[in-house]
């Protein structure tokens, strides 16, 4: 049997466990004899991550839930394999995730980016059941509130326990959030409601689904919220921007006939 690395009592974060990069941070929480996995990674690394669960002294058959933050490709491709070595887990997630799960989306879970050669596998999956804002996961003597946390997905959900959340791709420690495009579905407004519900939280610890923990910012968060919001009104988001007021000055100089300046 393997030492357990607890990052925090009852969690395991399987990359640090193994000291090297699986893919996405992949949570291994448990209370007693029952565990449940936040995120799955990549396909290619499941069986190496039920290897080293196996190592760790965890019945797979104690697996209580596979909960998908959301369905970009670098969290959910594994589910299908995941579901096979686990087959009494209980695979949960936001309705909008599951569907794009279900369906096998390639889009919208950036596993086909034609114009950067990005063309992966999206096996399709059925999930057991959704859920959403409001709900709570009982692991044993443990609880766990459902926070939906749109804006770099709609459907991403994280997750509270105690002074600890489960972050997602809301914000890493660097500063930097998850990523912001219109063919994924992100929304800016949403972003920066998501952050600032994060930010006012009286959550301590933040587990991101990239990189490592780290303590709350509230310096960082915000700026990170200042800088979407500067995005909001830049064209450089495009469609994920709300306005662009140059356009506006512009019409007002057009009228005026303002020369160039």
């Amino acid at each position: 049997m393997l030492a357990r690395a607890e990052i925090f009592p009852g969690v395991i974060e399987l990359n640090f466990q193994a000291r090297k990069r699986l893919g996405c941070c992949v949570y291994l929480v448990f209370d007693g004899p029952d565990w449940m996995l936040i995120d799955i990674g990549y396909d290619d690394t499941v069986d190496e991550i039920i290897d080293l669960i196996r190592k760790l002294d965890f019945s797979l058959a104690n697996c209580k839930y596979l909960i998908a933050t959301h369905a970009d490709v670098d969290h959910s491709q594994g589910f299908k394999r995941a579901r096979a070595l686990l087959p009494t887990a209980e695979a949960i997630g936001h309705a909008e995730s599951i569907e794009l799960l279900r369906t096998g989306d390639r889009i919208v879970t950036f596993a086909e980016i034609s114009a950067q050669g990005i063309s992966i596998d999206m096996p399709p999956v059925q999930f057991d059941r959704a859920i959403d804002e409001g709900d709570v996961i009982t692991l044993g003597s443990k609880k766990f509130e459902v926070w939906h946390t749109p804006g770099h997905t709609h459907g991403q959900l994280s997750f509270r326990h105690g002074n600890l959340l489960f972050s997602a791709d809301n914000i890493y420690r660097d500063g930097c959030v998850g990523n912001i495009d219109a063919h994924h579905g992100s929304d800016i407004p949403d972003f920066i409601e998501s952050l600032k519900r994060i930010r006012n939280s009286d959550v301590e610890w933040l587990l991101p689904s990239h990189g490592p923990a780290f303590r709350k910012n509230l310096k960082q968060l915000d700026e990170a919220i200042a800088r979407l919001d500067r995005y909001q009104h830049m064209a450089d988001f495009g469609t994920c921007a709300v306005d662009w007021p140059l356009l506006d000055e512009w019409e007002d100089e057009l009228t005026k006939g303002v020369m160039p300046k």
